[in-house]
């Protein structure tokens, strides 16, 4: 008797996880936090033994990258550069509050670790590179010994918290928010509900005027406010949601809701829960932003408070007007008095945010020389030193000067910002750094006179790590091809600005090599002094003229406007 044919088996087609599966079985299967043992054996092993896992996601828990050849994006394949052994650490500092002895230990390793380079970055943080697998659990530990971390400061987490670096100085200030910035960061870092996050989140709380933290760009930002109260005055806060920038900006959206001092902490830990929960921003790494709640599924302020309120479990108070700032710098560079009688700050402007080891020793020292051994850092990659006797100010400045911190810097010097770029990012285009200090030289020689403040932001990809969407002049990493060869280029974004004329950069279409860029810049900025009109500044005058004058003028004749490439989806190591 004839056996009956059976039907072959048929392996079902093996299908590849996307990178936002694989991110995120790797986050369900393990809380780097709790893991750093496993960092130790590395270092006990030697390079060689660090797993893909650790190499590619598990560190950034711990603030670590694995860092680039210099080459950038273009050396590699697959849309990233080629690692080398090395490591990059961004340390983390709430509010940008640090006191001698803290910086004096972050110098030490950078001197000893780190090749004696280090970074200000635009959240407040201290970035370390040329680290070994063998060196990071003795930095961490070292850190850990002077109350500081990189814990939070990269990864699916609530990243530093920022906060005015004038908190309880600034003679104008509304309040001292300084004791809430502290407790949100002592509440989100490290905490195991939170540290499985659909993607990075960022907070802000400034008890200033001057909004220096850029709440606009946060996943939450806080501002101080006051109303009126019982024939007196209270204290409370703004909130707005959904800020961000990378290839896709969307200014934050404010609630409409007075916060009390009391419910801040409340209200922030119930919006990371809602942000936590929204499965949905788990499908794609590249839409998984607080803000893409807004930008893709609909949602608008008064569906977002509406789900705060529910989780709350009561209704908050109604917001009251609040006056947004007009200043530009928000940096605080200059010598200015405090609120504490006899006293002034001196903040010092720290070109590109880098710095030596060398550099921050002397100013530990300095701050201990003139003051009470305390500094500030800035969203701007500044820093402050704080509780200096008027009478000792200028003498404190000029010794910042002599090590290369200006105080009175040009307004070039002063507005640049400058991400990481290829010298250290896998995923940038162009190197950023030195091409920043190179081109502010060039602009101080070409137009010694301009009288504006002008924020420069340089970002080496589309991605805005150097946060040129809300630049005056922000330009953007690109490859050309001149003069036979692959070359840096730059694209030019126009008139970004936040607080009171709030919008972002406006692509001009005109982009230009590297080496062309301060030409260009100077043909524009000759045309502003020459044709603005009385007391008009420069983001005035870039509203008044349209893309293509604004081209023609970069360009010195007509000029057919270039397509801004749009971003392939990654997002830099650098991104802070």
């Amino acid at each position: 008797m004839t056996e009956p044919m059976t039907a072959p088996t048929l392996n079902p087609p093996v299908v590849k996880e996307t990178s936002a599966q694989r991110m995120e079985r790797l986050k369900r299967q393990k809380n780097p936090w709790e893991a750093f043992d496993e960092v130790r054996e590395f270092a006990r092993q030697g390079r060689s033994s660090v797993v893909p896992e650790w190499a590619s996601a598990y560190f950034k828990w711990w603030g670590i990258y694995t860092q680039g050849d210099g080459a950038g994006v273009t050396g590699g394949k697959g849309g990233e550069g080629k690692m080398t052994d090395y490591f990059m650490m961004r340390i983390g500092v709430p509010n940008g509050i640090l006191d001698a002895r803290q910086l004096r230990t972050i110098a030490d390793l950078t001197r000893q670790h780190a090749r004696n380079l280090a970074d200000i970055t635009v959240r407040q943080n201290i970035q370390m590179h040329w680290l070994t697998i063998e060196s990071l659990p003795e930095i961490v530990d070292a850190l850990n010994r002077v109350g500081l971390s990189p814990k939070g400061a990269c990864g699916d987490v609530s990243r530093n918290v920022t906060g005015c670096p004038l908190a309880g100085i600034a003679a104008d200030e509304i309040a001292d928010a300084s004791p809430l910035a502290l407790g949100l960061a002592h509440m989100l870092t490290a905490n195991p509900e939170f540290y499985n996050l659909p993607r990075k989140f960022k907070v802000s709380i400034a008890g200033c005027q001057h909004w220096c933290t850029y709440p606009e760009i946060n996943e939450i930002g806080l501002t101080a406010i006051e109303r009126k109260s019982g024939g007196g005055v209270e204290v409370g806060y703004s909130i707005r949601v959904g800020g961000g920038l990378s290839n896709q900006p969307h200014l934050g959206v404010r609630l409409n809701v007075f916060l009390r001092p009391d419910q801040v902490l409340p209200v922030v830990h119930a919006v990371t829960e809602l942000f936590r929960d929204q499965e949905v921003l788990r499908e794609s790494r590249e839409r998984a932003r607080l803000k893409y709640l807004f930008l893709r599924e609909g949602w608008d302020g008064e569906r977002f408070l509406a789900e705060v309120e529910a989780r709350l479990g009561y209704r908050l108070d109604p917001a009251v007007e609040e006056r947004l700032p007009e200043d530009i710098f928000r940096d605080h560079v200059g010598i200015h008095r405090q609120k504490q009688e006899g006293l002034s700050y001196v903040g010092a402007s720290v070109l590109r945010g880098r710095l030596s080891g060398d550099q921050l020793m002397a100013v530990a020292g300095l701050s201990e020389k003139f003051g009470t051994g305390d500094v500030r850092l800035t969203v701007m990659q500044n820093l402050l030193l704080i509780n200096i006797p008027n009478a000792k100010a200028n003498e404190l400045a000029r010794e910042l000067e002599a090590i290369d911190l200006r105080v009175e810097g040009s307004n070039f010097w002063r507005g640049a910002i400058a991400c990481t770029g290829t010298e250290f990012c896998k995923l940038a285009i162009t190197e950023t750094k030195g091409f920043t200090r190179w081109l502010v030289e060039e602009m101080e020689q070409r137009i010694p006179q301009f009288d504006q403040q002008l924020k420069l932001n340089v970002t080496g990809c589309p991605n805005s790590c150097g946060q040129h969407w809300i630049a005056d002049i922000g330009i953007e990493g690109k490859k050309i091809k001149h003069q036979g060869k692959m070359v840096d280029a730059y694209y030019f974004c126009l008139g970004g600005a936040v607080g009171l004329h709030q919008r972002t950069a406006r692509p001009v279409g005109y982009r230009c090599a590297a080496t062309e860029v301060p030409e260009a810049m100077e043909r524009l900025l000759r045309q502003y002094l020459a044709g603005r009109d009385d007391g008009e500044n420069l983001r005035s005058y870039f509203a008044r003229h349209s893309d293509a004058e604004l081209r023609d003028q970069l360009a010195g004749t007509v000029f057919e406007p270039v397509a801004r490439d749009v971003s392939p989806g990654h997002v830099p190591y650098a991104a802070d």
